[in-house]
């Protein structure tokens, strides 16, 4: 008798066979600003060049919205984010980043005073 094993589901719906939901948009954002480069190249009249970075924007876009971080410890950034989408990760760096943009930290010692800094 088959039983059913619970396991986490959540985005792998598949469009095409090969597109989650999230790689769609992802795949469509890339596609979007290869389509702009490639308008612009061949208003300029080398389009070829254009159609060349449309699509890889566009598998750089397939590529962040479906694959994720490899876990090794060669590297200090898949040490810590191995296993995790490579979108995920972005977001979380693009927020540290415009979070602590203004932030300005000042170290103080003991043996000095205020004035001294």
């Amino acid at each position: 008798m088959p039983y059913q094993i619970p396991r986490n589901v959540r985005g792998e719906g598949r469009i095409l066979f090969i597109f989650s939901t999230k790689a769609l948009i992802y795949t469509g954002i890339g596609m979007a600003i290869g389509g702009t480069i490639w308008w612009l190249l061949s208003a300029c009249g080398i389009g070829v060049v254009g159609v060349v970075i449309f699509v890889l924007l566009a598998v750089i876009g397939y590529s962040i919205g479906t694959f994720k971080v490899p876990n090794s410890v060669i590297f200090d950034i898949t040490r810590k984010t191995g296993g995790e989408n490579i979108d995920d990760v972005i977001m979380r760096w693009f927020k540290f980043k415009t979070k602590n943009k203004k932030k300005i930290y000042i170290y103080y010692t003991e043996g000095g005073t205020k004035d001294d800094r």
